[in-house]
Parts: structure tokens; C-alpha cells; sequence
């Protein structure tokens, strides 16, 4: 059987005429046949470049169906797909440009002059794509042939290039196989029910593993369609949601649409599944969307170098605050600094083993080997805890512990207490620099709407519900929390902002 992860898509399902893979707000409709020549014809246009299984083709182009042949293209050459954000500036470009080595970069048109300083000394091809899917790529490919004999290359063959966010340092990048890749979102499509008859609504980027391998991975392997969205606008997923049954978001997708006064139950009467990921959903917006909708979003747990872990159920308790149970096939433990598992309820590191785990960091052997444990385990830097049942719970990043006065705060139970308070919207607990207990706790909030939350009240609401070791030492009010394009709060520009608060 051919390894490939093209050739795990659902190219055959029987279907009368051209089965629709996705349709546009443009109102445009493509089917999985036009998704097979499109990419065909990629395939061919970049190997008659002379390029080779394992050549990296880098990608910071906007969102359209064309960047999904062009993602289909390359893996059914053996090429290794690269994407990057396309907030990244020309600083970070140079950093990637350098690292992934790329032998063809597609970008932006209004970014094409960028990238040509950036390629000036280099023997790699450059190529357009914007977001109507016009541009130098689309004209090049047009008179290629329309089929394309797909590599079968094995499983270990390295599919995508990921980079981390590179928060805490340089970014690294993450190899994925075709293997990691094909495992883990057939076992998605089973956990969650997926079948050539959902359709789902795609308003995720597509240069991060949530909206490239999660949402086109889990619809294409099922055979089912995508209502394809540029990007997230609250107002579109709404009239857009009663064609749909399925939903892919991060949390900021569920509270926005929270906020829409005419999203509920008839909204959403199409819908049989909300899946949640990339950053932790707040309870209390699990309960606020299940009250409004009747709908109990399912919440999830992965990483770039992993794709999924663990899962709410589809049939069973999705139980708020955690991230549900191991997926099938994949191993999860949770260890103390000594590398021994814990107990139920006992806060450790995470650490996890399957087929989805990916190879390792592109030219960082020494790097890759510090993070598996000697029985193959990786070690994920998050911790968490297990309840009796088996349900994970995400406390936080190891290196977002604090430790102060040689006491341990997990942070979210600091925020967990403070998003309980009618004043506060959301939290982020951080540690700074404290001359006598090394690190001090601060909490940053956002106010709920129409409060002005007085830090000496914060402090004081918190007293009876906290140990005095873990109380906030100062409280610092802001109109939003810094955030990444998935979502997840960036505590380390949080670290940044305030770490003088106590010099």
C-alpha cells in the first residue's frame, strides 16, 4: 500500500458526478477531481524544476483553495510542504529562509520583492500566489499535465516542516511524516464521526497543523466537503453555519460568536459537532455556548510535533476544563522531575508516545534526542494531571511555572479563580523577577464589560479562595491579553512587559 499521504485522501469514494470538495464565500465550487488534476499539474510544474523528494518548497501565501493544491502537490511529488504565518516580517523570513533551505518559495505578490532580497544569493524558485488564487504559480501550472504518477514514498518520508513559535527561543522545525500525519488523522476521523456526508466549515489558517491537518486532514480522508472561509468573521460563520454540520475553531472563534446577539439554538441547527483546540477553552465559555446552543463544544489536545493527543468524547461527557482521554493508540503519562509516573490528581509533566509523534527537529539531532525520554517518550514541556477517570487536565507550560519563596503556582489555578469573579473577562498569571522571593506572582485581567475592576478588590476577593503563596502581589488591568494568530496567550511578552514591577 502506496504511503503517501495524498493517497490516503478519498479520491474514490463513489459519488454522482464530481463529488464538492469546497466551496467560497466568492461562490466558487471546486470538487475532489478538480483537486486531483490542480495538484497534478503542481506536482509537475515544481519536479520540472528539477526538484527532488525531500526538497523543502517554503509557503507564506493567503488562504485559497489554489494553496490547498499547492499543499497537495507537494506531497504528491515528496516534496516537504514549509508553511509559514503570514504575519511573519522580513527579520524572521531571513531566519526561516536560512534554516529550511527551501528550493522554491511561494509568496504573496505584494510580498515578492521581500522575498527576492531575501533569495538573491540562492538557486531557488520564486512564485506568486494571492488570495483570488492569481499569480505567477497559476500561470505556470496552466499548460502542465492534468496527472501525475504520485510518489510512493515511505511512510518515514518527511511530509511538512513546521516551525514552533520560537517564544522561548529560536524556532525550531518540526518534521512530520506522511506516517505521523496518515495515523493520526484516521484515527480523528473515526473518534469524531466523520463522514463524506459532514460538511465542514473551515475558518482556520492553513499554515498551522489545527487548520492544515485537523480541518483539510479529517475532511478530505472522510470524503466530505468544506465550507472554505478566508478567515474568521463572526458575522459570515453565522449565515454560513446552517449549511454545515462541523466546526474546527480556537476559543476566540466560540466567545466572538458569543457576543453575536442572533447565534443560538436555530443558528446552529445543522450542527452535530463544535470542536475546540489550540489554546485552552475557559469553562465558563463552555457552559455559556452550551446554554446558548444546546451544543457542548468538544475540546482537545495536540501540539506541532504531535498533532492530536487526547479528546473530549463524541458520545460521552465532555467535561470542561480538560482535554478529555488518550486517543486510541496514542500514550500518555504524567511524571515527576525523576521521570516516574504519578497518580491520579498528581500535577507532572506530560509526556506522550504513538505514531503521531513526529521524527524530530530539522537539524537538531542533539536537540531531538534531549526531548525523548530513553523508552520514546517526548517530552511535551506541558503539565498536567489526570483525574481517576482518566480525563486530562492542562495546567499550563512547565516554564510557566512559578516558583516563589521555593513554593510552586501552577498559573491557571490562580486565573481559574480569577475568571470566576464577576469583574474579570479572562486572566493571565504570570512570574517577575522578586528580589526576595525570586519570582513574584502578578495577574493581568481584562474587565468584563461595563466594570472597573480596583486591583485592592481583586486582591481581596481572592484572599479566601487561594493560599497566601499563590496570591497575585500586584494586579495589572489591560484591554486585551497579547495573543499568537492561534489564540494562545503570549505570556512571555506578558514576562516582558512587567518585569520591573518589583526592582
Amino acid at each position: 500500500m502506496m504511503k503517501n499521504l495524498f493517497a490516503t485522501f478519498a479520491w474514490d469514494l463513489p459519488a454522482p458526478g464530481e463529488r464538492l470538495l469546497l466551496t467560497t464565500p466568492a461562490g466558487e465550487s471546486f470538487s475532489y477531481a478538480d483537486a486531483n488534476r490542480e495538484s497534478a499539474r503542481i506536482a509537475h510544474l515544481l519536479t520540472g524544476f528539477g526538484l527532488k523528494p525531500g526538497d523543502r518548497v517554503t509557503v507564506q501565501a493567503p488562504k485559497s483553495p489554489q494553496e490547498v493544491w499547492l499543499y497537495l502537490g507537494c506531497l504528491r511529488a515528496g516534496l516537504v510542504y514549509h508553511p509559514l504565518n503570514d504575519a511573519y516580517q522580513a527579520r524572521e523570513l531571513e531566519f526561516f529562509i536560512n534554516d529550511a533551505a527551501p528550493s522554491a518559495v511561494i509568496c504573496d505578490p505584494a510580498n515578492e520583492a521581500r522575498f527576492a532580497d531575501l533569495l538573491a544569493d540562492r538557486n531557488c524558485h520564486l512564485l506568486t500566489l494571492d488570495e483570488t488564487g492569481a499569480g505567477s504559480l497559476a500561470h505556470a501550472a496552466r499548460g502542465q499535465a492534468d496527472t501525475f504518477n504520485t510518489v510512493d514514498c515511505g511512510a518515514e518520508a518527511t511530509a511538512v516542516l513546521l516551525y514552533s513559535s520560537g517564544t522561548t527561543g529560536t524556532p525550531k522545525g518540526a518534521m512530520l511524516s506522511h506516517g505521523n500525519l496518515a495515523a493520526n488523522t484516521a484515527t480523528l476521523v473515526d473518534y469524531w464521526g466523520f463522514t463524506d456526508q459532514d460538511r465542514l466549515l473551515h475558518a482556520l489558517p492553513i499554515y498551522h497543523a489545527h487548520g492544515l491537518f485537523v480541518g483539510l486532514g479529517c475532511a478530505m480522508t472522510s470524503g466530505a466537503a468544506m465550507i472554505f472561509l478566508p478567515r474568521f468573521d463572526a458575522r459570515e460563520v453565522i449565515r454560513r453555519l446552517p449549511e454545515a454540520t462541523t466546526m474546527m475553531g480556537i476559543p476566540t472563534f466560540y466567545t466572538r460568536l458569543l457576543a453575536e446577539p442572533d447565534f443560538d439554538k436555530a443558528a446552529c441547527r445543522s450542527m452535530r459537532l463544535f470542536i475546540s483546540g489550540s489554546a485552552p477553552l475557559l469553562a465558563s465559555t463552555h457552559a455559556q455556548f452550551s446554554a446558548r446552543t444546546g451544543h457542548a463544544i468538544l475540546e482537545r489536545y495536540g501540539m506541532t510535533e504531535t498533532s492530536m493527543l487526547s479528546s473530549n468524547p463524541l458520545d460521552g461527557e465532555r467535561r470542561a476544563g480538560t482535554v478529555g482521554q488518550p486517543l486510541p493508540d496514542v500514550d500518555i503519562r504524567v511524571v515527576d522531575t525523576a521521570g516516574q509516573s504519578l497518580p491520579a490528581d498528581s500535577i507532572g509533566d506530560i509526556e506522550v508516545r504513538g505514531p503521531n509523534v513526529f521524527k524530530g527537529y530539522w537539524q537538531l539531532p542533539e536537540k531531538t534526542a534531549a526531548e525523548f525520554t530513553s523508552d520514546g517518550f517526548f517530552r511535551t514541556g506541558d503539565q498536567g494531571c489526570f483525574s481517576e477517570d482518566g480525563y486530562l487536565t492542562i495546567i499550563g507550560r512547565n516554564k510557566d511555572m512559578v516558583i516563589t519563596g521555593g513554593l510552586n503556582v501552577y498559573p491557571v489555578e490562580v486565573e481559574l479563580a480569577l475568571n470566576q469573579l464577576d469583574a474579570v473577562a479572562e486572566s493571565a498569571v504570570v512570574g517577575v523577577p522578586h528580589a526576595d522571593f525570586g519570582e513574584g506572582v502578578i495577574a493581568v485581567i481584562v474587565p468584563a464589560f461595563g466594570q472597573e475592576p480596583a486591583e485592592a478588590d481583586i486582591i481581596a476577593a481572592l484572599r479566601e479562595q487561594l493560599a497566601g503563596f499563590k496570591m497575585p502581589k500586584r494586579v495589572f488591568v489591560v484591554p486585551e491579553l497579547p495573543r499568537n494568530a492561534m489564540g494562545k496567550v503570549q505570556k512571555n511578552e506578558l514576562r516582558q512587559l512587567f518585569k520591573g514591577v518589583f526592582s
